[in-house]
């Protein structure tokens, strides 16, 4: 099954060498965001001080060449967050490229499906009005659960005929994402002022509170969505061509949308629900694979992955050294660093070539 457009495959080796040093990129930003910070850490020592850990009976760890200091500076503060804001990363970007997919729309991702915005009025509802107030739900649970019911509303809104019409769920995900912001707007306004710090930095994102338990979340779910989207790289490629196309060549296209939407809304839940509304990964870092290697989703998705966590983990270190001591929240890195590196990527040649300007 082959249904992409002429010219969008290139060469086999690209993938392979993007993936390579998306990947040494990544390791490169651990060891030197684990060396970043007040506490003295070389990067030498925050990479024993990690494979101290993950190896058993490693000599450095009990010789004295490490103090207890770099130990919890590096493993029990900078290395949580550091992963926390690769698994974000990864998990937006992963769900940005599945809307993109699903309603064959250039623009689509969480924010603006909604998704993020529900999950944003489930937090700040907390923050504002108390757990006990949503029978006890944690910051964090409310959100996820803002998340799923703001993609249920939207998939039910957006029904026609028994079936998920994509341009009428783009449309439905900004007026809900709309509603959803302004009542988020109104807690904020009314709140206490010692709540409006916190509801900012959830609203646009963060993960200096990261805990090594926080990662198991949104670990899981970006395996098991990953894993779905590989098994159907193909029927995403059909879907380039249009829902005509797609059903000619054996794809179930209603049932393959709504169980694209279900996972991509899961994944973002799951994700922002620990690091906040981070805008901007899921609509810029899709494009950007896709301009690297192609629009093969065999090819592309895993770039996508990769891209994702480099990118926000960057930004975490960036916003936690600009204007030290004082911390950026992620949000506004994504978007002064991504926006100008995107706007150089689409005037490129190969924008053109990965559809981007029509």
């Amino acid at each position: 099954m082959s249904a992409l457009p002429r010219g969008v495959g290139r060469s086999r080796r690209a993938p392979l060498l993007a993936q390579v040093v998306l990947a040494l990129g990544i390791l490169t930003v651990i060891v030197v965001s684990g060396a970043t910070g007040p506490a003295d850490v070389t990067p030498q020592d925050a990479g024993r001080v990690i494979l101290g850990h993950l190896l058993p009976d490693a000599s450095w760890m009990s010789d004295g060449s490490l103090t207890r200091l770099q130990d919890q500076a590096v493993w029990q503060f900078r290395l949580p967050r550091t992963l926390l804001a690769g698994l974000a990363g990864a998990g937006l970007a992963l769900a940005g490229a599945l809307m993109q997919a699903a309603v064959r729309n250039p623009l689509a991702e969480p924010y603006v499906l909604g998704v993020s915005a529900g999950a944003g009025l489930g937090a700040v509802a907390v923050i504002t009005l108390g757990s006990a107030t949503l029978a006890g739900l944690p910051v964090s649970g409310a959100a996820f659960l803002g998340a799923l019911g703001a993609t249920a509303a939207v998939a039910l809104l957006s029904r026609h005929h028994g079936t998920l019409a994509p341009t009428r769920m783009i449309l439905t995900g900004v007026a809900l994402g709309s509603l959803l912001s302004a009542l988020t707007s109104y807690l904020t306004l009314t709140t206490e002022a010692q709540n409006v710090f916190s509801v900012l930095f959830f609203l646009l994102g963060s993960v200096s509170a990261a805990a090594m338990d926080q990662l198991v979340v949104p670990a899981v779910a970006l395996l098991v969505v990953m894993l779905f989207a590989l098994a159907n790289a193909r029927a995403l490629n059909a879907l380039l061509a249009g829902d005509e196309s797609a059903t000619a060549l054996g794809v179930r296209v209603h049932r393959l949308r709504g169980q694209l939407i279900v996972a991509a809304s899961l994944l973002t839940g799951a994700v922002v629900a620990v690091s906040g509304g981070i805008g901007f990964v899921g609509l810029v870092v899709p494009h950007s694979a896709r301009i690297l290697v192609g629009a093969d989703h065999r090819r592309m998705l895993p770039v996508t992955v990769l891209a994702g966590a480099l990118f926000l983990m960057t930004a975490d270190l960036l916003a936690r050294t600009v204007a030290a001591p004082t911390e950026i929240p992620l949000g506004i890195v994504t978007a002064v660093v991504g926006a100008p590196c995107f706007l150089w990527l689409i005037r490129r040649g190969r924008a053109a070539r990965a559809g981007m300007l029509r």
